[in-house]
């Protein structure tokens, strides 16, 4: 699988890669890629498969598990020789980040988890996946981007933001019909996350819009409880897309962590 992806900053710097939402893409990324990159970092942005301009693959497969996703980002960071690196995602892409984190523990330096929820979804949350899923594979992401939009951002945010708000519907609108419709399938089956947080012993960035209607700050709590290494930064004013809609403050949260981390060779 090949993943299209964004390859930023001193390629000695220390690696931080960076996963996306659904239903996104890599340019979801673009503040925090330029701002670390400029920093001395070496930011890798990837879209994931089915998403941007990464292959879809047509192998007959209508869902994507999440250990799909994460087994294709440890292949990425094998291909660009980065044996280990900070991990971040938000949203679908935080949980992906969970995955891995399980999977290959000593691949992770630190963590960023924004705007994510390590649970199960209620029975009537994962028929709704399944649903979903099966609308956009047949009519496509217009309408699903008109529904969701103005839960995805905070109404603070779309009365002065138009051009986050225009960002954030280019990217649900151009995500391959496919590609999203098999993620949410898999994304419905995803295991339960939260008894693993308390295993996770690397410094842990856990960030959440103060208006996100998605994953409210009390999931971030959550996380921040269960993970002992971990920091929790609440943006004001944000919805579930912090990184965009307050970039400012998003940014000076994440360089004030990673400044803190103590990195080894």
């Amino acid at each position: 699988m090949h993943l299209a992806h964004d390859d930023l900053g001193p390629r000695d710097g220390h690696p931080v890669l960076l996963v996306h939402g659904h239903p996104f893409d890599r340019s979801m990324w673009r503040p925090q890629a330029g701002y670390l990159a400029e920093r001395g970092y070496r930011v890798v942005t990837p879209d994931l498969r089915g998403y941007g301009d990464s292959d879809t693959e047509d192998t007959g497969d209508t869902k994507t598990g999440l250990d799909v996703f994460a087994k294709d980002l440890v292949e990425l960071a094998d291909h660009l020789g980065l044996a280990s690196f900070v991990l971040g995602g938000l949203s679908m892409g935080g949980q992906i980040v969970m995955q891995l984190a399980n999977d290959h523990p000593e691949r992770v330096r630190a963590l960023l988890l924004a705007d994510t929820f390590p649970g199960l979804d209620t029975p009537e949350a994962k028929q709704a996946r399944y649903d979903t899923a099966d609308r956009i594979a047949e009519e496509g992401m217009e309408r699903y981007t008109d529904e969701l939009l103005p839960k995805m951002i905070s109404k603070q945010t779309r009365a002065s933001r138009p051009d986050v708000e225009a960002h954030v519907r280019r990217m649900m609108r151009n995500a391959p019909r496919d590609g999203a419709a098999a993620a949410l399938r898999g994304r419905a089956e995803r295991p339960d996350y939260t008894p693993t947080l308390r295993h996770i012993g690397v410094p842990t960035l856990v960030v959440v819009g103060s208006e996100d209607e998605f994953t409210p700050v009390a999931d971030a709590e959550l996380i921040h409880r269960e993970v002992a290494t971990s920091t929790l930064v609440v943006i004001e004013g944000a919805g579930h897309l912090p990184n965009l809609e307050r970039e400012t403050e998003f940014d000076d949260a994440l360089s004030a962590f990673l400044t803190g981390i103590r990195f080894t060779p």
